[in-house]
């Protein structure tokens, strides 16, 4: 029987990997403030990336990364031996360390990610001790060169129980040399003692030009239109994904799916929900559950701010006037917002239909407009 060949856990579906990714936009803050501690010879042996989901923490690991491992301990010296300031993260892609982290043979780098589940035939659903294990035996061997060790975790919040505390012993006695980038999407979740032993970074969401920059070195169309900017909130992998999935067409039908509440048309409502449950379609389905999460969310705060701007479909601006036109009515959307938030998750947990699952939120969003509506 020939090997399954899994996809790789921290490669957005559509978009290059962050080892390939050359340039990071809309993150200077971030990397500025690397560069200060590393000029500074505060190098902290544990880094901790946050922020939204798709904004670029796993290619400001992977660009730190080639950066140490391009310039070891005492390679930065200028003038007299004087250790020149870094200016910049960037690594030019000839350099030899360049080449062998984009073919993913770079020594001195381990990966630690979701690895295969038991039968091997696809990804286990988080990070297991057992790869924490070959991260162990990575950082105890000794560097040849002398050089750095570096470690990016994609993700950290992937980690379960025992693979967690078994990456706390690590930073709380990390060998020599040895540097621990971990990609946070929820630090809150976290162990507190994992949090406590590292550095922040704290990266934000893009503005719409730096996103559409970003969206174009991906090889990506369509980041120009406002609908995509306020669908993917700044995070160039969540508006990939949205591309990739025909996002923007989902959302316009959920829109128009609820143009007529407090009815919906049932038919059409039955058909969007079996969209999602059809084979294949599990990114549809992810999909839709974070579309139907940001339509309530934006309805909520529609009852307090007024109607979004831009619109991310026609007519949505006017839907949410109607529909929430009150801090009265704000709070009956942001308490389902909460709800749905919490079915949808324990949903996915407990593997529920698809289908069964789109039509029951459809359903609660009609008798939540009922409600807003008396």
């Amino acid at each position: 029987m020939s090997e399954v060949e899994l996809p790789e856990p921290d490669r957005v579906p559509g978009a290059p990997h962050p080892r390939e990714t050359a340039q990071l936009f809309g993150q200077q803050a971030a990397e500025a403030a690397f560069l200060e501690a590393l000029a500074a010879g505060r190098l902290h042996h544990g880094w901790l990336l946050t922020g939204p989901r798709g904004v670029g923490k796993a290619t400001l690991a992977w660009r730190i990364a080639r950066y140490l491992l391009a310039n070891p301990p005492g390679a930065e010296a200028g003038l007299f031996g004087a250790p020149e300031p870094p200016t910049s993260l960037d690594v030019p892609g000839d350099h030899p360390v360049a080449r062998h982290m984009h073919a993913g043979a770079e020594p001195g780098l381990f990966i630690l990610r979701r690895g295969p589940n038991d039968k091997g035939d696809r990804l286990s659903a988080d990070i297991r001790v057992d790869e924490v294990r070959k991260l162990k035996n990575f950082l105890h061997l000794s560097a040849a060169d002398g050089g750095r060790r570096v470690v990016i975790v994609d993700a950290a919040d992937d980690l379960n129980t025992a693979a967690a505390n078994a990456l706390l012993k690590l930073l709380e006695e990390p060998p020599a040399g040895a540097i621990l980038l971990l990609v946070s999407h929820q630090p809150s979740g976290l162990l507190p003692t994992i949090r406590s032993r590292c550095r922040e970074l704290r990266l934000t969401t893009l503005a719409p030009a730096d996103l559409a920059r970003a969206m174009a070195e991906a090889g990506i169309e369509g980041a120009e239109e406002p609908a995509m900017a306020a669908l993917s909130a700044g995070s160039p992998g969540e508006a990939i994904r949205i591309a990739e999935l025909d996002g923007l067409a989902l959302y316009r039908d959920i829109v128009a799916l609820f143009s007529g509440l407090p009815q919906v048309d049932r038919p059409r409502a039955l058909a969007l929900a079996d969209s999602a449950a059809a084979r294949g379609a599990e990114g549809r389905f992810d999909l839709m559950l974070t579309l139907f999460d940001l339509f309530l969310a934006r309805l909520a705060r529609a009852g307090l701010a007024g109607p979004p701007v831009p619109e991310a479909a026609p007519g949505e601006a006017a839907l949410m006037a109607r529909l929430s036109p009150d801090a009265r009515a704000a709070r009956t959307w942001a308490a389902l917002h909460q709800t749905l938030g919490a079915r949808a998750r324990h949903g996915r947990a407990v593997n529920l239909d698809p289908a069964a699952l789109s039509f029951d939120m459809i359903q609660r969003i009609e008798e939540a407009a009922h409600t807003a509506a008396t």
